[in-house]
């Protein structure tokens, strides 16, 4: 028998026989006792491991407990620390119906989202990401593929009720002068930088596309009530971008070195990020970004790992998120946040687990969303942590080259990060939304509303590549058990 296991269950389960178990113990020490019976809020309770008598006293682990008591319980072994989290009610599911883009393309909003303040508690803003795309193979090789070319990535402003989720406004990126791909003042959703990016196809893969240094593949949406603006994470640059509220983009946060890939004269550049980020799996780039409500610092976290020092980090577990003063757009801070171990789930691979979505609670608390890849009932993995980062280890500048402690950030094992001292996010979930069948894969959108109100959305990806038929944009909302402020 583990003592370590023991002990971190005996005060959790001495309570839980007093008030709710009826003992009747093992005949002899170290077996498993089935006869105990508990009940949580007076309804009958079955843990998924019996208690085990070990010297007449019953051990109960503590996931067991926690699980039959209706809790989720996260474990930090970095700081051998259990928290128990209240689960939320599902209170309200919207449905997007609006007309399709074109033929066999569907309309969607979805990968982002947030709430203003001051707005009423059903209007938020979202976008869709950089428009319709597909990865078709053509000729034997997997191409990318934009059939609609000049589709514009745009902010939206919707509304939900009875059921339905309904555009009020729209917002489209445009700049002060005309995009060299379409000649306007609107903006493509291409790729930037040709032998970097992903190459982009017409719809039939044949024909190769202009590259737009303009171009932006949007995803997390936040909101800056000092200055009534927007700041958008790109997963191209990986960037951020600075928008008006009338969508005119203002400048852009980009990698060190970044600049001399690309010419944008009308769009200052500001090579903020460390060189490091550069080092991005394409594809997977700054897909997270929020403020923090006094409007001090921004937060922008990463899909996946960064391919440092190559791309067999694709099954690295270790995110970054980085914390930039925005008095000076200058990186301040930048943690770890681990992914969960994809070896506790079925046929899913490290590199599938990925971060969606942010909210900035406060400096310290920040809500992330995490999710796999599938759909339906092949889904595992669709979650929303809180975490903390009070006391977590700033790595802002340390472990981006080899140099440091003999590896990157991204090469180390957790025995590793252990050894350097390095504390991840400190994570607990709030949501499992598995649990409650939400039916789509790609949960991009996250919000909260006065505190309590948790809302997700998810992007359809426009219905491109799709294997459920009816892969629409849903909005639901939970109300959690406590306030997170």
């Amino acid at each position: 028998m583990n003592r370590k296991w023991i002990a971190n269950t005996t005060m959790l389960l001495a309570l839980t026989v007093a008030l709710a178990g009826t003992a009747s113990a093992a005949t002899k020490t170290g077996e498993t006792s089935d006869q105990v019976t508990y009940s949580n809020n007076g309804k009958t309770v079955v843990p998924s491991t019996p208690a085990v008598n070990m010297d007449g006293s019953l051990y109960l682990p503590v996931r067991a407990l926690g699980e039959a008591m209706g809790k989720y319980v996260d474990w930090d072994e970095f700081r051998s620390s259990v928290s128990l989290t209240d689960k939320p009610t599902l209170t309200n599911k919207y449905e997007l119906k609006a007309p399709d883009l074109a033929a066999g393309i569907k309309m969607g909003v979805g990968s982002s989202l947030t709430h203003l303040p001051g707005d009423p508690d059903n209007v938020f803003y979202t976008t869709a990401d950089r428009g319709p795309n597909g990865q078709p193979t053509v000729n034997g090789v997997t191409v990318r593929t934009f059939p609609l070319p000049n589709y514009t990535p745009t902010i939206y402003k919707i509304s939900v009720s009875n059921g339905e989720i309904n555009i009020l406004d729209k917002f489209p990126l445009k700049l002060t002068g005309n995009d060299p791909v379409t000649g306007t003042p609107l903006i493509t959703g291409l790729p930037n930088i040709k032998g970097r990016d992903e190459v982009p196809f017409d719809a039939k893969g044949e024909k190769q596309l202009a590259y737009d240094p303009y171009g932006l593949d949007i995803e997390g949406l936040a909101y800056n009530q000092k200055d009534d603006t927007f700041w958008i994470s790109d997963e191209y640059g990986p960037s951020i971008v600075h928008v008006k509220r009338d969508g005119t983009i203002i400048e852009r946060i980009v990698p060190k070195g970044w600049s001399a890939l690309a010419a944008t004269p009308l769009v200052p550049t500001r090579e903020m990020l460390p060189e490091v980020y550069n080092k991005l799996r394409q594809n997977r780039g700054a897909e997270a970004v929020g403020i923090t409500p006094d409007g001090k610092y921004m937060f922008m976290a990463m899909q996946n790992a960064l391919r440092n020092p190559d791309k067999s980090m694709d099954n690295s577990r270790q995110v970054r998120i980085i914390k930039f003063d925005l008095t000076n757009l200058k990186p301040v801070a930048e943690f770890t946040y681990l992914l969960e171990d994809a070896k506790q789930f079925k046929d899913l691979a490290q590199g599938d687990i990925v971060v969606s979505d942010m909210v900035v609670v406060n400096e310290n608390t920040l809500l992330i969303d995490e999710r796999d890849k599938f759909s339906g009932d092949k889904a595992q993995l669709k979650r929303i942590y809180a975490i903390d980062l009070s006391t977590s280890t700033n790595v802002l500048g340390k472990y981006d080259t080899a140099q440091a402690a003999g590896k990157t950030l991204e090469s180390m094992t957790i025995q590793d990060l252990k050894t350097n001292g390095i504390l991840p996010a400190k994570k607990r979930t709030i949501l499992d939304a598995v649990e409650f069948k939400f039916p789509y894969e790609k949960i991009e959108g996250v919000t909260l509303v006065n505190g309590d109100t948790l809302v997700i959305t998810n992007d359809n990806d426009f219905g491109i590549d799709s294997t459920s038929p009816e892969n629409g944009t849903l909005l639901w909302t939970f109300k959690l058990p406590t306030k997170l402020q």
